[in-house]
């Protein structure tokens, strides 16, 4: 059953759905245990069945662990799956060692891709990341070379500044920015949102729940061993301040009906038609509900609140998201 709408990915780009699938929690990428890889699959398909035809993954998900499962899934029906790929990130041991954004190794990183995914072409190509080991010229227009051979469709970029957006536009038209957006990380508003609107280029946004913070089921203080106890945002005083201010999200979000997960998605589904809510997903069961949260709208009153209350820079603290 097709129950999700369609937009354009930037200014004439490709048609997909307003809802992206984030694949990269069904594989180990910081050490932790994989999903059960059946129910991965299931996961994906059953997404597709649903109108859900963006796929988002990483070649450094897993260690191509993630690629290889997305491959699996699409198998028999790649006309219905949008495939964004990452490149760039180096894990070893479940450890960040780094970026290789060298011609020579996108080169290579993009042949062991189309391999494991089982296509000829991929739909996106994005570099996870820039910095300044390499010039973005020399990146963007790899990307590009790649897209004359016929191995990419589209360019996309990642966590990037409006700087970079705009140099590396000038190089080859880019498609999509991959950030992190939500009702608790709205630093990206002030410039870089407006640029890639300026440019026509489409964004496609992650961590709608702020690292968790939104779900209304994060509790202080945390265990020891969370992964959250890195950022300054979930540490403390400032985890304590910061879950109050998700108390009056958690009412609107009971007084509408909704959990506050689906009022996250429902919120950034709202800022935009440009705009496509990135949605992780491992299990079957999560699908109904996010789709729903695409259908959910807000009185102008609600908006008003959630904007004051959310207004940049109320949320204590720091997360990646933030460099």
């Amino acid at each position: 059953m097709k129950n999700i709408s369609k937009i354009h990915l930037g200014q004439n780009g490709p048609l997909v759905s307003k809802l992206g699938l984030g694949c990269m929690r069904m594989s180990s990428v910081w050490g932790g245990p994989v999903n059960d890889e059946n129910e991965s699959i299931a996961t994906i398909q059953q997404a597709l069945d649903s109108g859900i035809n963006f796929l988002n993954t990483g070649d450094f998900y897993g260690a191509g662990h993630n690629e290889l499962l997305v491959g699996k899934a699409i198998k028999g029906r790649r006309d219905d799956a949008f495939i964004s790929v990452k490149f760039g990130a180096i894990f070893y041991a479940g450890q960040w060692l780094g970026l290789d954004l060298r011609p020579i190794a996108i080169k290579n990183f993009i042949n062991y891709s189309l391999t494991r995914l089982g296509i000829d072409t991929i739909d996106l190509y994005q570099p996870c990341r820039l910095d300044n080991s390499v010039p973005v010229e020399d990146v963007i227009g790899t990307v590009a070379d790649l897209i004359k051979e016929g191995k990419v469709r589209y360019l996309g970029v990642s966590e990037i500044t409006a700087d970079q957006l705009r140099k590396a536009n000038s190089v080859h038209p880019v498609t999509a920015l991959e950030i992190g957006y939500s009702l608790a990380d709205r630093q990206i508003e002030s410039d870089l949102l407006p640029t890639a609107k300026e440019l026509g280029i489409g964004v496609v946004a992650f961590a709608n729940t702020a690292e968790g913070l939104l779900t209304g089921e994060m509790k202080a203080p945390l265990a020891a061993d969370d992964y959250h106890n890195h950022f300054t945002r979930f540490q403390g005083d400032n985890l304590i301040k910061n879950l109050e201010k998700v108390e009056i999200f958690k009412q609107i979000a009971k007084d509408k009906g909704y959990t506050p997960t689906q009022l996250a998605i429902a919120w950034v589904n709202a800022q935009g038609e440009h705009i496509m809510p990135l949605v992780s997903m491992s299990r079957r069961t999560r699908l109904p509900e996010n789709l729903q949260a695409m259908d959910i709208t807000f009185t102008a009153e609600e908006a008003e609140i959630l904007n004051t209350h959310f207004a940049p820079g109320a949320i204590l603290g720091s997360t990646y998201l933030q460099r």
